[in-house]
Order: C-alpha cells, then structure tokens, then sequence
C-alpha cells in the first residue's frame, strides 16, 4: 500500500520539479506569459531582461487546436501578466479557463486598436467567429502590439518605464526597417498568391495582395472546389502557393502540378517575426521574376 502512495505522489513531483527547473532557467526574473511566438518576440525585444517571456502555444503547434499542459497551468500563476493576442482558436477556447486557473493574475488584450477584418468569407477560415485573428503579420499591426505591450509593462513595472520606453522605439526602428523591406520586394511581385490556411489576411490587405485561400469552411477541399481554385489561380497569374509546416501539403502541391510551380514553406508563427516576414515577401519577389524571367520558379 505504502508502494502505491509513493507511485501517486510522482505526477505532484513532477509538476514542482518543472516549476523549479523553470524558475532557475529564468534567473528569478519574473515571469510574462503570451500566446503565440510572435508576440513573444515582440515582448521580449520590449521587456528586455526585466522579464521572463513563455508561450502558451509552443513553436510547431496549432493554436487553434493546442491544449496546455499541466506544468503550463502551474507556471501561469506565477506571471505577473499574460499578454494575449486577442481572437485566437486558442484563446477563445481557454482564456476563461486559465482565469479561472489564475484569478489574480491580470490578463491585457494586445489587439486593442487594431482594425480588425471582419468579412463572410472568416467562416472559410476554420474559425467559429468572423474575426480573422492573425493581426500580427502586419507591420501597421506590428506597431499597434508594440505599443500595447510596452504600455503594459509600464503598467505593470512602473520602475522600467523609461527603459521599456526606450526599447519600444528601438524596436519601432526594426519594424520599419521590415516594412521598407517588403515594399522593395513587393515592388515586382504578383499580386495574388495561394495559402492553404488564411493566415495572410492583414498582410494582403496591408500590400494590396489577393489571398487565395485553399481550406474550405476549415476543412479538407473537395475535388470541385480544387478544380475551381485552379481556374482561380490562372485567371490571377498566380507565382506563389504558401503551404504552412502545420497543414497537410497535398492540395498545395496538387494545385502547384497543375500549374507548374513549387510550394513555399512558411510559417506565420515563427518567433522571428521579422525574418519571417521578409521571407514571405522575397518568395513572391522571386517566384515573379523567375516566371518573367524563365517560366520557371525556385524551390523551397
């Protein structure tokens, strides 16, 4: 019997000895908790070393179908703030849940004073609602979340005020920086691409790029639907189908047969935010030129 009260304690054990090993990681920094890897970028480059950033969705994962784990829920009660980005599947499923979890610990919603996309064509998105969350892939959005995270943390550790005030426009330097960036590529670039998930939302509109999405109602297209997204991409010249490393990449690459190109691996959650912008931005750059140039495309 004794034997078994031992086997029943290691569960507790390893949740305290995670909690440790996390809190000697972070030197004792307090900690901040975010959503996605891009606004972990976005604050860490504010918060510098007065904080601890973690993410709730792990680089690799779908934050429209991730589950925390439960050595997550021990640390979130740890932060001193979680920083959430507003709309995500993974938010909507769980914000009530990891507040009640936490009931002391205060939640800021990083999208406040975007200009969110609200459109019939959200429900094509795999969404239940008809905001398109993905506000980060966008350099005027980018800005937005900036200065909401650096508002935060001077609300929150009104002693850094002046360095995260600092760091905040540091930062802005970068992000424009970027955006210049991707205007030069885009300079010849098409204007219309393929994606299988619609996570370039905010940056066609802020390009003045067509997004041709492949997902259907958040499910698998059928054989019709494939059939007129190919007339589609004719009529649209399309250079470039973007395939994300979390989604299966067989009607991407059948579309891609069909019209003579190659996939593109990108992924819209990366931490680099701004290298994975740039290398959304080049890849239609030189799928265009190439096509000008030889009636052929790079692989990725």
């Amino acid at each position: 019997m004794q034997r078994y009260k031992y086997l029943l304690l290691l569960p507790c054990l390893a949740l305290l000895l995670a909690a440790c090993a996390q809190t000697k990681e972070s030197g004792d920094k307090p900690t901040l908790t975010v959503t996605i890897e891009p606004l972990r970028y976005f604050a860490e480059a504010i918060a510098g070393d007065r904080f601890h950033v973690v993410s709730m969705v792990p680089e690799g994962s779908n934050p429209e179908t991730y589950d925390p784990t439960p050595q997550q829920l021990v640390r979130l009660a740890e932060s001193k703030a979680y920083l959430q980005i507003g709309n995500i599947g993974f938010e909507q499923a769980w914000i009530g849940k990891l507040k009640s979890n936490a009931p002391d610990l205060p939640f800021h919603d990083m999208s406040e004073g975007v200009e969110l996309i609200h459109d019939a064509e959200a429900h094509t998105h795999g969404h239940a609602h008809t905001t398109d969350p993905h506000i980060w892939n966008s350099v005027t959005n980018a800005r937005l979340i900036a200065r909401n995270i650096c508002r935060t943390l001077q609300q929150t550790d009104g002693e850094g005020k002046a360095y995260y005030q600092q760091r905040l426009d540091s930062l802005m330097e970068v992000l424009d920086r970027t955006d210049r960036k991707i205007r030069e590529y885009l300079k010849d670039a098409g204007q219309a691409f393929v994606i299988y998930h619609p996570a370039l939302t905010y940056f066609a509109k802020e390009y003045g790029l067509k997004q041709i999405c492949i997902e259907a109602e958040g499910k698998e297209p059928s054989p019709a639907w494939l059939q007129r997204l190919i007339r589609i991409c004719k009529e649209n010249q399309v250079h470039t189908i973007f395939i994300q490393k979390e989604f299966d990449q067989r009607n991407a690459e059948l579309i891609a047969g069909e019209l003579g190109l190659k996939v593109t691996v990108i992924n819209p959650l990366s931490y680099r935010w701004d290298e994975e912008m740039l290398h959304i931005a080049e890849a239609l750059h030189r799928n265009s030129t190439n096509i000008a140039g030889n009636g052929q495309t790079a692989v990725d």
